[in-house]
């Protein structure tokens, strides 16, 4: 499916606690632990948060999920179903992007999978959108 077995790096529904949390990465993943992302900032959206790519942004707080090998594609399929994304198509709401996420822990970058919000997702959210300043939609 990809040739990048890569982390996925979650920044709302899918965190530990939250709504999705349990129904798509449960009995899926080998690890979870706290991430920061720069370069973005967080907004709100109606019920899930949206990551909008920014160079001077950030930090957006979440986890670094590592998937249990044996369910990878299956995970990263679900995921970017629940995401509505797929590669290519111009009506995504997210696009799925590799991305550096700092592990909070000790401060190494780890190359994670991201999902932003969409060019015209974006570019609606910088006019119109509400900023979560904290980064951190726990906090919200």
């Amino acid at each position: 499916m990809t040739s990048a077995r890569l982390p996925f790096f979650v920044y709302g529904t899918l965190r530990p606690g939250e709504a999705n949390h349990d129904l798509f990465l449960r009995g899926r993943v080998r690890s979870e632990e706290p991430g920061r992302l720069t370069g973005a900032l967080l907004y709100d959206g109606p019920g899930y948060p949206y990551v909008v790519e920014v160079p001077d942004g950030g930090p957006v707080f979440g986890e670094l999920v590592t998937a249990d090998p044996k369910e990878y594609d299956e995970l990263l399929a679900t995921l970017d179903e629940l995401e509505e994304y797929a590669p290519g198509d111009p009506r995504n709401l997210y696009e799925r992007v590799a991305r550096e996420v700092v592990r909070v822990a000790d401060g190494t970058a780890v190359r994670a999978w991201v999902y932003v919000a969409a060019p015209s997702v974006a570019a609606r959210l910088r006019t119109h959108g509400k900023l979560i300043e904290s980064g951190d939609w726990l906090l919200r």
